[in-house]
């Protein structure tokens, strides 16, 4: 019998953490892809996945919550492609010191929008049937969403995948990566490559946001800043500028997140699950600088 119970807390340990694996890597692809253009860190991506959550909230009030999805990816596409015009287009010839300020800046305009939004009070997720329905795991009863989500990421990469590699926008934002001004002088247009970087960023942040927000529903307007670090680190882990890297690095990162939670509680370890993100992020910067699968960069004369 103790035997039947470990093995069925083994499963929905694992289960979950692959689940939140899945919902942090769908940020990560996010902060890689943008790195990978501008060598820019949007620090203001995880708010924008906090946006989206809000989003849902406030539209599915006014319509059914299967209206409201279309509604809220268009409009947190929207944002994103706002919020690149607005914030870092005018700087693209500035010092890229100046873009990061601008990036922090966009960040806490965000929370402190979402602040005077809400009130700074805690908010619930709309519940969402198909995803929160009950099913049965090896004797393991979870939500359905945690099934879901990693085989929805598996299928956004494939098709992220076929569209970088086998579309004229893809094809652009691989030369733009390798090096922005040649490709500059090739004719390729620089700022619709770019603006397309930011829509797809944001398009998989606010699917990322509705599986994660429906696993964990309580909402405010810092509810970003955690997920959005996690993503961070996971993308550094794997390799900033590599989407594999960055979705292979989420995994890790969830499973271990989750595993230390689910250790006993009289090891008093629990509190400890975010720390070892970030210690994870040091050793990482101290033994492999350039992540499991990061290029090293070279200097250009």
């Amino acid at each position: 019998m103790e035997q039947l119970i470990s093995a069925e807390y083994l499963v929905s340990i694992l289960l979950s953490g692959i689940s939140l694996g899945g919902q942090l890597a769908l940020i990560a692809i996010g902060y890689t892809m943008v790195y990978g253009i501008l060598r820019l860190i949007n620090f203001a991506h995880g708010d924008v996945f906090m946006v989206a959550g809000l989003l849902g909230i406030y539209v599915s009030a006014a319509v059914p919550i299967y209206i409201a999805i279309p509604i809220v990816i268009a409009l947190t596409v929207a944002l994103g492609f706002f919020i690149e015009r607005a914030a870092y287009k005018p700087l693209r010839s500035a010092p890229r010191m100046s873009v990061m300020i601008s990036a922090i800046g966009v960040s806490y305009l965000l929370e402190n929008t979402a602040t005077y939004v809400t009130g700074g009070q805690p908010m619930t997720y709309p519940t969402i049937g198909a995803l929160t329905r009950t099913v049965n795991i090896v004797g393991t009863s979870t939500k359905l969403v945690v099934i879901i989500t990693p085989i929805l990421v598996l299928v956004l990469i494939a098709l992220l995948t076929q569209l970088i590699n086998h579309t004229k926008i893809g094809m652009a934002m691989r030369a733009v990566s390798k090096d922005f001004e040649t490709s500059r002088l090739m004719g390729i247009k620089i700022n619709n490559v770019i603006s397309m970087t930011f829509v797809i960023g944001s398009a998989l942040a606010v699917v990322g946001s509705i599986l994660y927000f429906t696993t964990y529903p309580a909402i405010t307007p810092t509810a970003g800043a955690m997920p959005g670090l996690k993503a961070f680190v996971a993308a550094v882990f794997g390799g900033i500028g590599s989407i594999p890297g960055a979705v292979i690095g989420a995994f890790i990162i969830g499973i271990c997140e989750t595993i230390i939670k689910g250790l006993p509680s009289a090891w008093n370890v629990s509190v400890f699950s975010d720390a070892f993100t970030f210690a994870l992020l040091i050793f990482i910067l101290i033994f492999k600088p350039t992540g499991l699968f990061g290029e090293k960069a070279t200097d250009k004369v």
